[in-house]
């Protein structure tokens, strides 16, 4: 038997993880007193959403961006042309960039990057459906590393929330708090 679904095709049992980190992360944050933001491509804003689903969470999160072009990410994030048409927008240096320009801009302690290729199409040999590469800027620098997710596109782009998440958890501190149970 599958796991419920809502009305978003999510399933009920990966949104309570997320939920549940995201509880964790915000707790975390704030017993260090610090600051998170986010730079999304192919989640549309569904890490901030999940960060926001916590009361209080305006302690910890003060903005984010969803910048789906390349023109959004070049403005508002300072990702170079010559990067984007290097190396294309799901890349390493495209998402590591993405993450040290929010960071800089919203003056936070932390940040998220996310860019990939959630389908159906889009995919290639090289960068199928479900890649995605990540960036986590914190204070030792900018962390990134790619998965390549199976499923559809609501999975992709849950499995991405939710991996994003994780990372930052791990990475702000998780043995600073205990993750409660919301």
């Amino acid at each position: 038997m599958s796991p419920s679904t809502n009305p978003h095709g999510e399933s009920v049992t990966m949104q309570s993880e997320i939920t549940r980190l995201a509880a964790g992360l915000g707790a975390a944050l704030l017993a260090g007193g610090r600051q998170v933001t986010t730079a999304e491509s192919c989640t549309a804003g569904g890490i901030a959403e999940a960060i926001t689903r916590i009361a209080g969470s305006s302690r910890w999160f003060g903005q984010g961006w969803v910048t789906y072009s390349n023109a959004a990410k070049t403005s508002q994030l300072g990702v170079g042309s010559f990067t984007l048409k290097r190396h294309g927008a799901v890349s390493e240096p495209v998402v590591r960039a993405m993450a040290a320009g929010a960071r800089e801009r919203a003056g936070a302690d932390w940040a998220v990057a996310v860019s990939g290729i959630a389908g159906p199409d889009g995919g290639s040999a090289e960068k199928p459906v479900g890649l995605v590469w990540f960036a986590w800027a914190g204070p030792a620098g900018v962390e990134a590393e790619s998965v390549v997710f199976p499923g559809d596109r609501a999975e992709v782009r849950e499995r991405t929330v939710h991996h994003a998440l994780s990372g930052l958890f791990s990475r702000v501190g998780a043995g600073e708090a205990e993750t409660p149970v919301p």
